[in-house]
């Protein structure tokens, strides 16, 4: 608090004040709550106290304490994009409808950029409010399909209207890897079941996908729809044999070529290096699986493909790269944990049921907790 308070230019390195606005988000004083409305609701200039308003926007939303709602609704007349997008982005996390007064002050930050116009119709999705002037509905044909498929998901999720589907479904293959990843949170906000299946064939990042799915497949009472199961454990054990890559040219079946393939900005390339691996011969992927794991071990998307293939694959003699991986604490690899708990299945790891008891109960994401429950299951 002390730092945020302090001006700028008295700080020797001014980036520490929006790291303290970040880190405001994860307390739960009420003077801390005043502290971070202050920063939200000033309009200065400087670069620093920009992007301080902005962490304190969203540390707002993580809050989510219906008192910030006004200084929420005021910063969405800000000028600053990122600003704005924070704001709606606060505004449908805090998850309290707005009133008449407070939709019309939203919808009208839709005339703005693309990202502005997206985190909008976000808001209004996921706080399932109406589109009563009808600007939302205008947005399906916007040519940017990231306010178009934003607007689908409205339809869908509002409306009833299931026609927004088939698009946000298709745009799951484009070739842009952002438009992917896209369509993945609009059919996540759409909420429908139907669209499970596709989305658990999309090579785009496992916990993105996840996020979208456990919302798609939630009941009303917060369990798992019973039919959803079958689907959410293909996608949590996440084979990229099983993912639709047809639209990508193969990886060479040599170390430099996966070892490229992995780092891979792009999950489908991932995913496509991966498989690549998969089909080497046995010697081969147990070669490649141990320079990988000596020289990028600390890279976390490689960390996590190789604790899913070494189950995947049912390599035994790598036992104990799935049990170090299970073993990672640090939150950048959860989702090498996910991976864990189900090869710890394939590999029959029963020795790690208490660890995966322990996650099942313990974990905050609900990915991993799912995950180690039905592990659990499994090896009984």
């Amino acid at each position: 608090m002390s730092t945020l308070l302090t001006p700028t230019e008295e700080l020797s390195n001014p980036g520490l004040k929006y790291l303290a606005a970040t880190r405001l988000g994860a307390c739960s004083s009420a003077e801390s709550l005043d502290l971070l409305l202050q920063a939200s609701a000033n309009p200065s200039e400087d670069l620093y106290e920009r992007i301080t308003r902005r962490k304190a926007i969203d540390a707002l939303g993580r809050r989510k304490q219906p008192k910030a709602l006004p200084v929420l609704l005021e910063a969405l007349k800000a000028k600053d994009e990122p600003v704005v997008v924070n704001a709606a982005d606060a505004i449908a996390r805090i998850g309290t409808p707005l009133d008449r007064e407070g939709q019309d002050c939203l919808i009208q930050a839709l005339e703005g950029p693309d990202n502005q116009k997206r985190a909008v119709i976000q808001a209004f999705s996921r706080l399932s409010m109406a589109d009563r002037n009808h600007a939302i509905e205008r947005c399906r044909k916007d040519a940017n399909p990231l306010v178009a498929g934003a607007a689908h998901a409205h339809q869908i999720r509002v409306e009833g209207d299931l026609n927004g589907l088939a698009p946000l479904i298709q745009q799951l293959q484009d070739d842009n890897p952002g438009r992917r990843r896209a369509a993945v949170i609009d059919l996540g906000d759409a909420g429908r079941l139907e669209a499970l299946e596709p989305l658990s064939r999309c090579p785009v990042s496992m916990p993105l996908r996840a996020k979208s799915a456990f919302r798609m497949a939630s009941a009303g009472d917060g369990s798992i729809e019973p039919k959803a199961v079958d689907l959410l454990e293909k996608l949590l054990q996440d084979d990229p044999r099983k993912l639709d890559l047809s639209r990508l040219p193969s990886t060479p079946a040599s170390e430099e070529a996966i070892r490229d393939g992995l780092q891979h900005r792009d999950e489908a390339r991932q995913y496509a290096a991966a498989k690549s691996l998969m089909c080497l011969p046995k010697d081969s992927q147990l070669l490649v699986i141990d320079t990988l794991r000596s020289s990028l071990g600390s890279d976390y998307g490689v960390h996590y493909l190789l604790a899913s293939c070494a189950g995947l694959l049912q390599l035994k003699e790598r036992s104990d790269l799935v049990r170090d991986a299970l073993a990672e604490t640090a939150p950048q690899y959860a989702k090498s944990r996910v991976a864990a708990a189900w090869s710890c299945v394939r590999l029959g790891l029963k020795d790690q049921q208490t660890t995966l008891q322990e996650l099942s109960q313990s974990s905050r994401w609900e990915p991993l907790r799912w995950s180690c429950e039905r592990a659990l299951t499994h090896l009984a």
